[in-house]
Parts: structure tokens; sequence; C-alpha cells
């Protein structure tokens, strides 16, 4: 009874935190269909929020008519607000297939820096809605108070252009995490991961070089862009890679063998000593 009582506390508890078996598979399956859901969401509302933002505050004289489209205005900034949510949800979802399949820190790291990409782009959005009072402030006030208003206006202007660009910056660091990890567990393919990768390395370093003040035209975002547009579509229709989970629970069986011949010679210890 000694003997039997110790092997029980020496099993593996089944209430584990970390899905297992067909649940585990199922429980990503349906992860890897909303962060892809979550990529395409995020690639459209990014693109309208960016081209309405540009429409009227790219605009000659902008202050002019920014009154009668502070509404659009408005509505895009609630755009990108929406997807400064999705980016730190993107490391929520992420956390436990990254925590299973790689380490704690990557996945604390991935995590950290999607939240840090979604606050900056919460402060670009609130630099974006301040322009709406300076508008309407701008149709009210004499000339030298106009000066003074464009001025400013210029001036938040250009820190909402930094916001967005040290936001990319975090992406671009998130985005090589995450690739690294797709690269090493092979949760997807790994064309797809050297994709990511290459993309993502192109964002950083670009959107280093905006802020240093080059214009690059947003060309450095196209294959970080696509490549979301892509795995966006392939998590969907695919989801992770399932063998990806098998091997996992090999090296859990694995190490559970491994365990078994300690504990029964700890049960004899224990024994010998009774």
């Amino acid at each position: 009874m000694f003997t039997e009582r110790k092997r029980k506390e020496a099993e593996p508890s089944t209430s584990s935190s970390t899905p297992t078996g067909a649940e585990g598979t199922n429980t990503y399956r349906t992860t890897a269909r909303i962060v892809g859901a979550m990529y395409l969401a995020g690639f459209v509302v990014g693109i309208t929020g960016i081209v309405l933002i540009q429409s009227i505050l790219g605009a000659p004289d902008h202050l002019a008519t920014l009154p009668a489209s502070s509404m659009l205005l408005a509505f895009a900034a609630v755009l990108w607000l929406m997807a400064a949510a999705w980016d730190a949800a993107h490391g929520v979802l992420m956390f436990p297939v990254l925590k299973q399949h790689n380490s704690e820190r990557i996945a604390v790291g991935y995590l950290g820096f999607r939240i840090m990409d979604g606050l900056l782009i919460a402060i670009m959005v609130l630099f974006v809605l301040v322009q709406i009072p300076i508008g309407s402030e701008y149709l009210n006030a004499g000339a030298s108070d106009a000066s003074y208003l464009q001025a400013l206006s210029t001036v938040f202007m250009q820190a909402q252009l930094d916001a967005y660009n040290i936001a990319m910056i975090t992406l671009g660091i998130s985005g090589l995490i995450l690739c690294y990890s797709f690269y090493k567990s092979k949760l997807v393919p790994r064309f797809l991961a050297v994709w990511g990768l290459a993309g993502y390395a192109v964002i950083l370093g670009g959107s280093v070089v905006e802020v240093f003040g080059f214009n690059l035209l947003t060309i450095h975002a196209i294959p970080g862009g696509l490549w979301e547009v892509f795995i966006g579509v392939w998590l969907i229709v695919k989801g992770f890679n399932p063998s990806a989970f098998a091997s996992e629970l090999d090296k859990a069986d694995m190490n559970e063998s491994d365990a078994q011949p300690d504990t029964i010679e700890s049960d004899k210890r224990s024994l010998s000593r009774a």
C-alpha cells in the first residue's frame, strides 16, 4: 500500500493549464483561426484608417476643411484603436502556444512588444484626435492665432508620425520573435517563417530609417504586410502544424517514461528503510 501511494503521488497530474492531446490540438486550432482572422481584419482596418487620415490631414490647408471632416477623422481614429487592441490580443492569444513550443521568455517577450505596439498606436491616435479641436479653433482665429494653430498642427502631425514609426519598430521586433519561434517549432512551414523574418526585418530597418527623417513612403512595410495577409489566410484554412503538437506530446511521454524507473527505485529505497 505504501508503494502504491508513492506511485500515485509521483504520477503527473492530468489537470494542467496547458492543453494536451486532442483537446490541445482543438484549442490551438481555434486560436489559429482567431489569430488569422485578426491578421486579415487588422490589415484591412489599418489600410482603411491610414488612407482616411492621410486624405484629411494631408490635404492643402487641412485645418480649414477639418471641421467638415471631423467625424470621418474620428472614425479613422477608432479603426486604429481597434488595430491597437488587436495587437495586444495577438500577444495574449499566442502566449500559451509560444510558451509550450519555445520558452516562457520568448512568449513574454512577444507579449511585451505586442503590448508596446498597441500603446504606441493608441498614442498616435491621440495625436490624430487632437487635430479636431485645433481645426475648430482655426476657423474662428485671427491671422496671428491662425499661424500659431498651423504650427501646432504641424507639430502634432510630426508627433503622430514618430509614434507610428516607433510602433512599427516594436512590431518589427515582435514579428522577428514570432517568426523565429515559428521556424524553430515548425508550427507553420519554414518558408513562411523565413518570409516573415525577412519581412519584419525590413519593417524594423525601414522604420528606424524613417525615425531619422528619411521618407520611404511605407515601401518597407510591403513584404511584412503581404506576409500578414498570407499567414492570416493560412492560419484560418490550415491552422498550426499538427505534427508540431504531436512531437511535443512525444517528448512529454518520453520524459514520463524516463521518470518511471526513478520512481520505482525511490519506492524500493523507501521500503528498505521501513
